[in-house]
């Protein structure tokens, strides 16, 4: 056997953990679906590996890769089990947490949640200490001060302190000497400072973004500890990668060090697979969605790439309302989580009105059907008594599906409407539709767009069930099913190149800028990331470096990150940066107010790397031989009831067309094609459904594979 020949990319999900093995000799890969183990995730993820091993006959020896993706610490912050965190701030500011904007995010809601602060009042303590805005010192930091909050932190059992002092992100050095004179006086406490998390202006976020750094860190430290420890017990000696929010990856120490920037990993590896296999079928427009155990995500893909935003907020008290959550400067591909799932339960609400999500039966005990416990309806039972799902082959036929506990947990809920059994399955099945079309009407909106003009690419164990109905009431007519797409996420782990963001605060006017200065700040930042990248891929790794600015008129309060031409940059850089900030705010706001004068707030610098080596190229998966048709089941779409044909999807070749309704299975997920539609085998593998095309007679192969 080849030595390192194989990749392994580990992604943990709220319901299932998938694991994919890919062979970078024959571009073939292997997957398996495994239960997540909520109490400890290393546990699934242990016992996944084991059992994909096993059934491929693969030396743990020959893996030369192993990228992850995790939810634990979003759902650390989301539920509040992370450590008990401690703050050290300026005097006078130990509130900043519980103040942040002053502003309601609904004007007139007399009893407005509001995000509660991940660290509680009396374990926030005070500095001696002030810096300027320009960081010039005003007041001396006092040790005694320091020690003093450090050891009433300890006192109350605190496990990580965040340093959050006025004015840090310009002049570090209070919070550095803070960190030695506390690490010499309890060298187990875990530290994070803002300087080092999120350099940047505006106190309120970056003091939020460094405590929840601190609140994940003990967590992401002892996890990732451990996981590399079972990797190495199973015989795995490959380095493991981290996947970051922004879709890039990093090593472990940097995970160690900024965990705060993994939260989204998971789905941002989502919509790279999504813009890969999108790429293959030449369509660089996409809406992304991927529908899990627990939550659907849905991403813009647009010129082949998925947009990335700087700012991330997470556990919002309502979960399409921005500024109801805590606020985080992490850099992020930007999407939108809905709270439907396959594990996502069906009730009545106080009028008695179907509502589907965002309560989830999760892994454990999981949807009725799974035989774990589990009682209440979710939308996985409803789709089983449709007929959409095999009971026997569910997941990859890693479990039996219980036909009886279904229909006894949604028989409960149609009783009390009065409502046959099927008629309720198929009300799970279109509310939990309409809540994620809505959303997703509004997440498009949002960013400028008509979901007209996009394809529908569909990925995750659920995104195929329930695509064409969602790209029908998006008014979507092409929806895109990529081969192995429900651990697509999995697999988009293996393409992410490395990437570090980095973002300091410069805060000059343009016409007035110290140029010198400016370079040597974007110079230092490309230095220490193509450190991190170098330590990440070796020195081999070919980079690419982009710039790109925190760019607002005079007297604005918000600014316009623009991508700025490459440096160095001197006098005769203003022109340019001028132009390409104008632009990009005359296509955010179609409009530019009379001001002339410029301000630059933060610099960013973006630098990527790759290797050959880690080239994702994945074959068309080998077509079997024979009819493609295995059987038919009675399927419920609408009021409608039929005989679906369903086929296999390993059996149907390039140039295959198949009409609705259909039924096509492969080993984690089930492609619905519903009546009217009509659906083609191309040559990369996906299948694209077009949904207004009429329709075509069931089955019509190649001539070849007849």
């Amino acid at each position: 056997m080849t030595p390192h020949r194989h990749a392994l990319a580990i992604d943990i999900g709220g319901t299932f953990t998938d694991l994919v093995l890919y062979d970078g000799t024959n571009g073939r890969f292997a997957a398996h679906k495994e239960l997540t183990t909520p109490a400890d995730p290393a546990v699934g993820v242990v016992t996944g590996i084991r059992h994909l091993f096993a059934a491929e006959a693969v030396d743990p020896a020959s893996v030369g890769r192993v990228v992850h993706a995790t939810t634990l610490f979003t759902n650390a912050l989301i539920e509040r089990r992370g450590a008990v965190t401690g703050l050290i701030a300026t005097a006078g500011f130990r509130d900043t947490l519980e103040i942040g904007h002053e502003r309601k995010y609904e004007l007139y809601d007399l009893h407005l949640p509001l995000a509660q602060p991940l660290v509680r009042r009396a374990l926030r303590q005070e500095a001696m200490e002030r810096l300027a805005p320009d960081g010039t010192v005003e007041i001396p930091l006092d040790p005694a001060s320091v020690l003093e909050a450090s050891d009433a932190l300890v006192a109350q059992g605190v496990e990580s302190v965040a340093l959050c002092f006025l004015h840090a992100y310009a002049n570090p050095a209070h919070e550095q000497e803070a960190a030695r004179l506390i690490a010499a006086r309890h060298p187990n406490l875990i530290l994070s400072l803002s300087s080092d998390v999120s350099p940047q202006i505006r106190e309120f976020e970056r003091s939020s973004t460094t405590v929840a750094n601190a609140y994940v860190k003990p967590l992401a430290e002892r996890y990732l500890n451990r996981l590399s420890g079972d990797l190495a017990a199973l015989g795995i000696t490959a380095p493991l990668f981290m996947m970051l929010s922004n879709g890039g990856l990093t090593h472990v120490d940097e995970a160690k060090r900024v965990p705060v920037q993994l939260l989204e990993s998971g789905p941002a590896a989502g919509a790279l697979s999504a813009a890969f296999f999108g790429g293959r079928s030449g369509r660089g427009d996409l809406l992304a969605f991927d529908l899990g155990g627990t939550t659907a995500k849905l991403a813009l893909v647009t010129e082949g790439q998925p947009l990335v935003v700087h700012r991330f907020e997470a556990g919002r008290e309502r979960r399409f309302t921005t500024g109801s959550g805590l606020p985080l400067n992490i850099s992020t591909i930007e999407l939108i989580e809905i709270g439907a799932g396959g594990g996502s339960i069906a009730a009545h609400d106080a009028l008695g009105l179907l509502k589907v999500g965002p309560r989830s039966a999760g892994s454990t005990p999981g949807p009725a059907c799974y035989g774990r416990g589990g009682t209440e309806p979710t939308v996985t039972d409803g789709n089983l008594l449709l007929g959409y799902l095999d009971a026997a082959t569910f997941a990859g036929g890693t479990m039996r599906l219980d036909t009886a506990a279904a229909e006894h947990a949604v028989g409960n809920l149609a009783a009390q409407a009065a409502l046959d059994t099927a008629r309720t399955a198929a009300g799970i099945h279109a509310v939990v539709n309409e809540t994620m079309a809505a959303a997703a009407r509004v997440h498009v909106a949002e960013q400028g767009h008509d979901p007209r003009d996009f394809a529908l690419l569909v990925t995750g164990g659920g995104g195929p069930l329930h695509g064409c109905e969602l790209a029908r009431r998006l008014g979507i007519a092409e929806v895109i099913c990529p081969p192995g797409a429900g651990v697509a996420s999995a697999l988009g782990l293996l393409l992410a190149p490395a990437r570090v963001d980095r973002v300091s605060t410069v805060s000059r006017r343009l016409d007035s800028m110290d140029w010198d200065t400016l370079e040597s700040g974007y110079a230092a930042m490309e230095r220490e990331a193509r450190e991190v990248i170098t330590a990440t891929l070796g020195p081999a790794a070919a980079l690419t470096v982009r710039r790109a600015a925190d760019l607002r008129f005079l007297g604005q309060g918000y600014e316009v990150i623009t991508e700025l031409p490459p440096g160095p940059y001197g006098p005769e850089a203003e022109a340019g940066i001028r132009a390409a900030f104008e632009a990009g705010y005359e296509r955010v706001f179609s409009r530019r107010p009379a001001v002339a004068a410029i301000e630059l707030i933060n610099i960013r610098v973006s630098v990527t790397g790759s290797t050959a080596e880690g080239a994702l190229d994945p074959e068309v998966p080998m077509t079997a031989g024979g009819d493609p048709r295995t059987g038919t089941r009675r399927a419920r779409f609408g009021d409608t009831v039929v005989d679906a044909p369903v086929l296999d999807r390993r059996r149907l070749a390039a140039g295959s067309e198949i009409a609705g309704p259909a039924i096509i299975e492969e080993a984690m997920s089930t492609l619905l094609i519903p009546p009217g539609a009509r659906a083609a085998v191309e040559a990369s593998g996906n299948i694209v459904v077009h949904l207004s095309q009429p329709a075509l007679p069931p089955v019509r192969q190649r001539e070849a594979v007849q």
